[in-house]
């Protein structure tokens, strides 16, 4: 089981989203599991949980764990593909947010349409890497720094802003025979209180 998946197609996005589905993508994260246990589990009947699990299988979010026989029935044990999926922008290829279109890097939502890119370029960088059975070179850092002033912030952001542009100017060999370009994204903003995240949640 892959920890995340990227999701790029839109009718397996519609299929995940479906209420119903994500909840069996949920109970299958955590181990392998029948129609008719997840019915139990889920309170629905076993032939309408039995609906969704082929629809999910049709799509490669669940796949055939294993059969065991019960009686005279041979149960499928289906698992998820993924302990967790991301949906790229891909799936909404004509609306996705392109933050070549306005450029304000004090702009929340050109934050956003930054995340949505990273988002799609690195699943389909992930998609590319799987096919091939290559492995995909990547650097993330993530932290948090607690300001102790707008003015602070201000400050920080000046300096990152310039010793990141120094590093670029240092490495940046445009005219590298076989060199590859690399996106570096860098974001500040607040952290997320406990509280706001569980305002975002579906109920």
């Amino acid at each position: 089981m892959l920890d995340v998946t990227v999701i790029e197609d839109p009718e397996t996005a519609a299929v995940s989203l479906d209420p119903i589905r994500a909840r069996l993508l949920a109970e299958l994260a955590a181990g392998p599991a029948s129609a008719a246990m997840l019915a139990g589990q889920v309170g629905l009947p076993r032939q309408k949980v039995n609906y969704h699990l082929k629809a999910l299988e049709r799509h490669g979010l669940v796949e055939l764990a294993g059969e065991r026989r019960k009686g005279n029935v041979t149960e499928r044990l289906m698992r998820a593909t993924a302990a967790s999926y991301v949906i790229s922008p891909l799936a909404l290829a004509a609306v996705q947010p392109d933050p070549d279109r306005f450029r304000d890097q004090l702009s929340a939502r050109w934050l956003l349409a930054l995340g949505a890119r990273l988002v799609r370029d690195v699943g389909a960088l992930i998609t590319g890497a799987t096919k091939a059975r290559k492995r995909l070179a990547t650097y993330a850092l993530d932290g948090e720094v607690r300001f102790s002033s707008a003015a602070d912030r201000a400050a920080f952001v000046q300096e990152l802003t310039a010793g990141v542009t120094a590093l670029i100017r240092k490495y940046d060999a445009p005219g590298a025979e076989g060199g590859r370009a690399h996106r570096i994204v860098v974001a500040v903003h607040p952290t997320l209180k406990q509280t706001e995240l569980k305002q975002t949640e579906p109920e």
